[in-house]
């Protein structure tokens, strides 16, 4: 008596391929309820921090510890360091310092040394990227099949790539950054006038919100955070609302503070202004979705093709198909 041997598709033993996608399966299960258990306030720690450093700056503080302040001396001696660099090549601009603050302050990057490591990145990873790039292409054979035309192709590329690939970095962090914080905002317009028609202070309805918002929008609510503490503090309460628009690159942002502003000028009533920005909000996320749902009959059209119907087949077909590979091969004559 012949031992039976299990079914095969295409050479791949059906059983062992069911038992590996099972384990991933329940390991990706695990994964899953372990990230669901650990959720921790992502607003917390940093609402902390802010709240410390603004009851410092109340009491007259402007030194930090003495491992925060060692800390910030040695970031800031690496900062000058390079600025000392780049200003003896005459590529430090004040313009492109400062645009590359604001970048770092739209992508949540609150450290402003980084604006000039972005400005070294541009100027080394071409030398240092591209000059390898160069040894390769033109100093081993690696690409020696290659026409003259391709490989100049891919050392400039390489070379652009490696200029730009700061700026592409900030962007992405940007846009990721805009995306989230617009999600909020509309939520965020509810509580203020939740908040404003109860009574409460802007400094204290933005502290409302932030908390509130923190765990579901983080990155709302740290600037909620950030721009309370700052009313709190700042002697220019115009000059905290100019802040949080400067730090999100958003025209909605803008509108806000515009009318935050004006109410505080005017002494316009705040929660109607509000509402009225709220409503327009929701009516443009309600247009967005309904422009994506329109948009996804064809976004799905190539992965349909590529993905889902061969799927689709092999569950079909599979069946008979190991059912004649088996006749075939176990058959008798």
């Amino acid at each position: 008596m012949e031992p039976t041997s299990n079914p095969t598709l295409l050479g791949i033993d059906v059983y062992l391929a069911a038992t590996i996608l099972s384990g991933v399966a329940a390991f990706a299960v695990l994964v899953a309820i372990y990230a669901a258990l650990s959720v921790r306030d992502p607003m917390a720690r940093r609402v902390k921090a802010l709240n410390e450093r603004r009851e410092q700056l109340k009491a007259g503080i402007t030194a930090s510890s003495g491992k925060r302040r060692a800390k910030l001396v040695r970031r800031s001696e690496g900062a000058d360091r390079i600025r000392a660099f780049l200003a003896s090549l005459k590529v430090l601009q004040d313009s492109q310092l400062k645009d590359a603050q604001v970048k770092l302050l739209q992508a949540g990057i609150r450290s402003k040394e980084w604006a000039v490591g972005v400005i070294f990145g541009r100027l080394v990873l071409p030398v240092v990227i591209g000059g390898i790039m160069v040894f390769v292409v033109y100093g081993t054979n690696s690409f020696a099949e290659w026409s003259a035309l391709k490989r100049y192709g891919l050392v400039a590329f390489t070379f652009i790539a490696c200029y730009k690939a700061p700026d592409i970095f900030l962007k992405n962090q940007i846009t990721k950054r805009s995306q989230a914080i617009r999600k909020g905002l509309p939520d965020a317009l509810d509580l203020l006038v939740i908040c404003a028609e109860a009574g409460l202070t802007v400094d204290a309805a933005f502290h409302r919100v932030a908390k509130e918002l923190g765990k579901a929008y983080p990155e709302l609510g740290d600037e909620f955070a950030l721009t309370a503490i700052e009313l709190g503090f700042l002697t220019d309460r115009r000059q905290a609302f100019e802040n949080f628009s400067n730090r999100i690159a958003l025209d909605e942002v803008k509108g806000i503070v515009t009318t935050m502003i004006q109410t505080e000028k005017y002494g316009t009533p705040l929660a109607s202004a509000l509402r009225v920005l709220s409503a327009e909000f929701r009516n443009e996320r309600m247009m967005r979705a309904e422009e994506k749902a329109a948009r996804l009959p064809a976004i799905m059209t190539v992965p349909l093709i590529l993905f889902i119907l061969p799927v689709l087949f092999i569950v079909i077909l599979g069946p008979a198909a190991c059912s004649i590979n088996d006749a075939f091969i176990h058959g008798t004559p």
